[in-house]
């Protein structure tokens, strides 16, 4: 696992929980805000690899959104007759949340620590969240299989320590470990597909399938990380379409997807 760092402009030295709450809200903002964008649902990689699994679970299934963010997902399946909870850290977003989709399901709560029900759902998924806490991923994990039914499944996205990451890493002699600068902080955790098995497995899951994603985005960040090309320049844009469908998900994917399953109790 490899830390990522960034400059904190948003918490003032706050603590870790404030800082993520902070930081997500002011994302959310630049965003634009909760638009109840649901069409664009149906096209992302993660719904495609996660629909055979949501495809076998029981009618009025509940399903847990951990770290919803503009809430998309949460209002796409519970339009679809997947009940969906919407839990966020961040105040601001959640209130925008109910007060413009009031019929809908959305708390405020940490991923860590949700406060919910044992054993109440039957799926829970989570994009980009477990990684965001520097004690590591095994308190998002635990969380997870309490609140599942037996039987139940994870789905989760992390950032991808693939293997251009890796090797820059590896002949990177000028990067320091630990940045010492008062004003950045940890921001990440970034696996291999091997150490998200293995944080899965040590707590108490069976990993069904782990799958490189979003290789369209690790192509973008290539061209600007290591080319020094805007995100901003069409140029940009259009050299990683046309790059991505020819490039390996090992080297390139941004992100990696897991699907795990509480055991079921036997006895």
């Amino acid at each position: 696992m490899r830390k990522d760092f960034t400059v904190d402009t948003v918490s003032d030295g706050a603590d870790e929980t404030a800082f993520v709450e902070a930081y997500w809200t002011r994302v959310w903002e630049q965003e634009g805000g909760p638009k109840g964008a649901v069409d664009r649902i149906p096209r992302k990689p993660e719904f495609r690899i996660m629909r055979p699994y949501l495809d076998q679970l029981p009618k009025g299934a509940r399903l847990l959104d951990g770290g919803c963010g503009l809430g998309d997902w949460t209002l796409y399946l519970s339009r679809n007759e997947l009940p969906t909870h919407g839990l966020d850290i961040s105040r601001d977003t959640v209130a925008k949340l109910k007060s413009l989709f009031p019929d809908s399901d959305f708390a405020v709560g940490d991923i860590r620590d949700t406060a919910l029900p044992a054993e109440s759902f039957d799926g829970y998924f989570s994009w980009g969240t477990f990684e965001h806490f520097e004690e590591g991923l095994d308190r998002c994990i635990a969380e997870a299989f309490r609140i599942l039914k037996p039987g139940g499944y994870l789905f989760i996205t992390v950032p991808y320590d693939n293997l251009r990451q890796s090797l820059i890493k590896a002949f990177d002699t000028k990067r320091e470990t630990e940045p010492n600068h008062q004003s950045v902080r940890f921001y990440q955790w970034r696996l291999t597909r091997g150490e998200l098995r293995d944080c899965l497995r040590f707590g108490g899951f069976q990993v069904l399938d782990i799958k490189p994603i979003h290789k369209r985005q690790g192509v973008l960040r290539c061209l600007h990380h290591e080319f020094g090309l805007s995100y901003k320049w069409i140029a940009t844009q259009a050299l990683s379409a046309l790059l991505a469908p020819f490039l390996p998900g090992m080297i390139f994917s941004h992100m990696i997807m897991a699907v795990a399953r509480k055991p079921v109790k036997h006895g």
